[in-house]
């Protein structure tokens, strides 16, 4: 495949890619908090994947999550998500990328987590941006 240093995304550009993972993880999070699944959309690649936490559910696919996301916003009392990035790291042999980080859900503006836990993000880069390919969420408390 030829020497990948150099472009965004490897060799020096790896701290570059991580601020942009991180605004784009700060970005989800406002997402959520403002109840904007239209704004959760262009973070998710096509056919991303994602886990939950309790119960393992598997939600396939840029289009069932934001439909997920648009019902849960419509609940009165909802849980706020904020999901805090621990590390990034950033592959030099493709434009991808693995998040760790802890996760925590509050209830109708509470400021005591309801729920919390860890959580894995794998990321590309896809056109100059970075989206989720998956996600995997792990429930402690």
């Amino acid at each position: 495949m030829g020497d990948r240093r150099g472009q965004r995304g490897f060799g020096s550009g790896e701290a570059v890619s991580e601020l942009a993972i991180r605004s784009r993880r700060a970005a989800f999070n406002r997402a959520i908090a403002d109840g904007d699944a239209a704004a959760i959309g262009p973070m998710l690649a096509r056919d991303c994947v994602m886990v939950t936490g309790t119960d393992s559910a598997v939600i396939a696919g840029r289009m069932a999550q934001v439909k997920v996301w648009r019902r849960e916003f419509g609940h009165s009392g909802r849980m706020v998500y904020v999901r805090t990035s621990e590390s990034v790291a950033i592959s030099s042999a493709e434009p991808i990328a693995m998040e760790h980080g802890r996760w925590y859900g509050t209830q109708g503006g509470s400021e005591i987590p309801g729920a919390s836990g860890t959580y894995a993000a794998k990321w590309r880069e896809v056109a100059g941006e970075w989206v989720i390919e998956a996600e995997i969420f792990v429930t402690f408390s």
